[in-house]
């Protein structure tokens, strides 16, 4: 399956869940990343600001205290840079109708422990496939020592995800 098609695959099987159906596999996907050794013992976490139809992050940004949370605030059409999250306070919404924080710049990717990605598909192998605009594609290789928890909904794990050799893949996906 093409790219294009798997995306619209993935937007129908989103459209036959209910807002209640999504919300609670969301709750337990977030869970399994809460409770995830490590989550639990990184530093610093990457995380990102939810769509209504991605798994939600606001819990994993209350299970964050103590941590530094970094979240991606978009700049251009190909570039994104992340910013520091001090609170639901320090969001406002951005690009594409996204949360991004206001918070101060953050640049030491090297200190990154752990990556939660999100993504329209992901295989086994931990093949990501995104929406196509390529944000994740070019900010990964920004740090390579990051753990990447690929994170989304049951029906998201496909067996096969098209890839290019530029894609780089998370270290785990979590769908449960």
């Amino acid at each position: 399956m093409h790219k294009t098609e798997l995306r619209q695959a993935i937007r129908n099987s989103k459209r036959q869940h209910t807002a209640g159906e999504l919300g609670a596999m969301s709750i337990a996907a977030a869970n399994r990343v809460a409770s995830h050794p490590r989550f639990l013992s990184a530093k610093t976490v990457m995380l990102y600001c939810s769509l209504a139809d991605e798994v939600d992050t606001a819990l994993l940004m209350a299970a964050g205290t103590g941590k530094t949370i970094v979240l991606p605030r978009v700049t251009g059409p190909a570039t994104m840079e992340l910013r520091l999250f001090t609170g639901p306070q320090s969001l406002a919404e951005g690009a594409f109708h996204i949360m991004e924080p206001t918070g101060p710049a953050f640049a030491d990717y090297g200190k990154i422990d752990l990556a939660i990605i999100p993504g329209m598909a992901f295989d086994r192998e931990g093949h990501r496939l995104g929406r196509g605009r390529g944000y994740y594609d070019r900010f990964l290789p920004l740090m390579p020592q990051a753990y990447k928890i690929g994170i989304c909904f049951p029906f998201q794990l496909v067996d096969s995800v098209p890839t290019e050799p530029t894609d780089i893949a998370m270290d785990e996906v979590i769908w449960k």
